[in-house]
C-alpha cells in the first residue's frame, strides 16, 4: 500500500537531473528503487485498484513508465528521465495517443490530470468535426470542467487560429495535437502522505465524463476521408 514519497525522492531527481549518466545512476539505484520507483509502483497499483473498481465499464489498466530515455530520443539529454509518471487508461495499442489519467512526479512539483501524450492527427479532425456537427455536448463538458479551476487546458495552438462553432469551444477546438487538463502542485505534505491516493481518487473522478466522451472518438469516420 502506498505510504507517501519522502524527501529522498525529490532528492533522487534532483540528482539525477544534474548528474545524468550511468555511473552516478548506478552509484544510486538502490534509493531509485526504494525511494521513487517503489512507492510509484505502489500509488499505480492502489490508484487503479480503486478506479477501475469503480469504473468496470472502463477496462482500464495502468502502467509505470521507465526511467530509462528511449536512446533513439535523447536529442543531446541525459540517458535517464528526471521525472516519473503513471498512467491510468483503456487497454489501446499506443496508450500515447490516446486520453489517459495520469500523475507525474519531477524534481519542482507534481502533477495530474486528464489528457494526450501525442493525439494523432485523425483523433483531432475527429473532435473538431463533432464539435461542428454537435457543439453542445462538447460545450456541456467544457462547462463542467470549468466548474474545477484546478485544473489548466494545455496544449500547442494552431498559429493559424481555426474558426471554431463557439467562443466557448474556441479554445479546445484550436489544439494542434492534442492537450491536457493538467493540476500541477508544488511539493507539500500531501505528496508524502497515504492520503494522496484519496486525493487523486477524487481529482481523477471529476473528469471522468470528459475521458468518456474522448475515449469514443476512435470510432468515429475520419472526416477527412469524406
Amino acid at each position: 500500500m502506498f505510504q507517501g514519497f519522502t524527501p529522498e525522492t525529490i532528492d533522487f531527481l534532483w540528482g539525477i537531473r544534474f548528474n545524468n549518466e550511468r555511473n552516478w545512476f548506478e552509484a544510486h539505484k538502490e534509493a531509485y528503487q526504494t525511494t521513487l520507483y517503489e512507492p510509484m509502483k505502489e500509488l499505480c497499483r492502489d490508484l487503479y485498484q480503486a478506479f477501475s473498481a469503480r469504473h468496470e465499464e472502463l477496462a482500464l489498466t495502468s502502467r509505470v513508465c521507465r526511467i530509462y530515455r528511449d536512446a533513439r530520443r535523447l536529442f543531446g539529454r541525459g540517458p535517464y528521465k528526471d521525472h516519473l509518471w503513471l498512467t491510468v487508461s483503456q487497454p489501446v495499442e499506443r496508450w500515447s495517443c490516446a486520453p489517459v489519467f495520469w500523475f507525474e512526479i519531477n524534481p519542482e512539483d507534481y502533477n495530474f490530470g486528464l489528457g494526450y501524450w501525442m493525439a494523432q492527427a485523425s483523433t483531432m479532425a475527429k473532435l473538431r468535426h463533432r464539435m461542428d456537427t454537435r457543439p453542445k455536448e462538447m460545450e456541456q463538458l467544457v462547462r463542467q470542467a470549468a466548474k474545477y479551476p484546478e485544473f489548466t487546458l494545455t496544449g500547442e495552438d494552431f498559429k493559424r487560429r481555426k474558426a471554431a462553432p463557439s467562443d466557448l469551444l474556441d479554445p479546445w477546438y484550436n489544439k494542434k495535437g492534442g492537450f491536457s487538463l493538467s493540476c500541477e502542485r508544488a511539493h507539500d505534505p500531501l505528496l508524502f502522505s497515504p492520503a494522496l491516493t484519496g486525493y487523486l481518487l477524487e481529482e481523477w473522478e471529476k473528469l471522468v465524463p470528459m475521458f468518456q466522451y474522448l475515449s469514443t472518438l476512435d470510432g468515429d469516420p475520419d472526416p477527412r476521408e469524406n
